[in-house]
């Protein structure tokens, strides 16, 4: 393994996450708030660390998928890390495991926090929360490749580690270009959702921060009762359509844009996907039509929360803690849905939820028929054994994570509720869950181990539980020289595990 590679993109990234901090300050001078040193001394601090770790180092573009998993998930911590240092010098958490859950919670765009006070921070730490969820959304390391696109085909190790989904498909021939590809149409959702904001009443420093929010699904707000506190029913529905977007696979963006319309309409996780917002809306809509008189608040609430957690953005306008048990449960099964693959939604997919439906169906045909081929499809083309292999042990670890997270919670004195919501919300890096941690709550309450959990899966849910387990196998270090001199890989053509 080539950790000189890895420092220096370490650092590198370090730096373009300092420089990154520099709009918070900005927002922090022109109101004239008190974070400013914090942001000040927390520039500093990553500037430092990366130019550091970047001493005696060297950029090669031959990476392979060992450095690219490394790469991700140090990348992740060390964000985390730095991202909690403006939280922690400015005073907004007590602890610096309150700050890391905050930051983790921003980058993974998990939305969960452990500040009761929100309205109480300045500008500058309320919109470095929402721009950890910007960068964090479409993914700090694909941001790193479209802008220095110095790693050549090594990257795509990286980008595959990354970008959700069971499997990774390029835009264009070389990684960059995909990259800026992804980013383009990203800024293009946020630019277009602030000025519609904006036309809709909302100021610009609050426009801007709920669309971080909306088009990373991550749903940090700069008010206590989220979206709802505005009582604005013209920015909910353009927060709500944009959710919606948002839990596309944004590739699907790129062939609308070349008039492609066959791959975009044809898509089947589009298909299932918008048809299973569709379903429980109705469903949520139904149950809870007692509470909320006018049908069209009810479908615009009902819709606003199912979009909300099943792209795992994380937005309230209700608090859906005190609806009734059948709309909880279902709001509970979507967070394990999640968005489609390639999108910034988290959770499980859309496609490996297709794909395992299908799976069941062909295993319950075989149950009848043994001799019959039935290849499990998606758009007309049969699913590779490899990628089942990969969905069955995506799923069976994604539920094991969750029980035995459940399970730890329970034993630090959490009741099931918030104990079972609390697990899913983090790891499907939705936010807010039922109990003692819903919507009108905060994770403050968990104990400092928990919250070091909790920051766990939020990092695993994000980065897809492989990228993450991979680094701590023992065969991953398997011949990995860290002190003494380093080994020469120049004449080795395979550096997978």
């Amino acid at each position: 393994m080539n950790l000189n590679t890895v420092r220096y993109i370490l650092g590198t990234l370090l730096i373009v996450l300092g420089i990154s901090m520099v709009p918070s300050l900005g927002w922090s001078i022109y109101y004239g708030d008190s974070d400013i040193n914090a942001f000040l001394f927390s520039i500093v601090a990553a500037i430092i660390v990366g130019v550091l770790l970047r001493v005696k180092t060297y950029l090669r573009k031959d990476l392979g998928l060992r450095e690219g998993f490394l790469v991700v998930t140090l990348g992740w911590i060390l964000a985390g890390i730095f991202g909690a240092l403006p939280f922690v010098f400015y005073g907004a958490v007590d602890t610096f495991i309150d700050g890391f859950f905050e930051a983790i919670s921003g980058f993974t765009t998990t939305g969960a926090t452990v500040i009761n006070n929100v309205e109480a921070l300045p500008h500058g730490i309320l919109f470095w929360r929402s721009f950890t969820h910007w960068l964090g959304g479409m993914g700090i390391i694909v941001l790193f490749l479209a802008i220095l696109p110095g790693v050549g085909a090594g990257g795509f190790h990286m980008f595959r580690a990354e970008v959700p989904g069971p499997s990774v498909s390029k835009l264009s021939s070389k990684i960059a270009n995909t990259a800026k590809i992804l980013w383009r149409i990203y800024m293009g959702l946020t630019i277009l959702q602030t000025i519609l904001l904006m036309v809709a009443g909302l100021d610009l420093f609050d426009s801007l921060t709920h669309t971080f929010g909306t088009v990373a699904t991550g749903g940090f707000s700069t008010r206590a009762l989220s979206v709802g506190a505005f009582k604005n029913p013209a920015a909910e529905i353009i927060i709500l359509i944009f959710m919606a977007m948002s839990g596309v696979n944004f590739s699907l963006y790129y062939y609308l844009l070349r008039r492609q319309w066959n791959r975009v309409f044809g898509d089947e996780e589009l298909k299932f996907y918008l048809g299973v917002i569709i379903v429980t809306t109705l469903l949520i809509a139904w149950n809870i039509r007692g509470l909320i008189p006018l049908k069209t608040d009810l479908f615009r609430t009902s819709a606003f929360q199912v979009v909300s957690i099943m792209t795992t953005t994380g937005y309230a306008t209700a608090n859906f803690d005190l609806w009734p048990a059948f709309s909880k449960m279902l709001l509970l099964l979507l967070m394990f849905f999640g968005g489609c693959a390639g999108s910034t939604g988290g959770a499980i997919k859309q496609i490996r939820m297709l794909i395992l439906f299908k799976y069941c169906r062909r295993e319950l045909t075989h149950t009848l028929h043994p001799k019959a081929v039935v290849p499990v499809k998606i758009g007309g083309k049969p699913i590779p054994d490899d990628v089942l292999r990969n969905i069955l042990a995506f799923s069976f670890i994604y539920i094991a994570l969750f029980v035995l997270g459940s399970l730890f919670i329970a034993m630090l004195g959490e009741d099931m509720i918030t104990s079972v919501s609390s697990v899913a919300a983090t790891l499907g890096n939705i936010g807010p869950g039922l109990g003692s941690v819903g919507p009108e709550s905060t994770f403050s309450e968990i104990p400092q181990i928990g919250k070091l959990v909790l920051s766990f899966l939020m990092l695993m849910g994000r980065l897809e539980i492989f990228t993450v387990m991979l680094c701590f196998t023992p065969s991953f270090w398997q011949g990995v020289t860290i002190f003494g001199k380093p080994q020469d890989y120049s004449l080795r053509k395979d550096h997978s595990i």
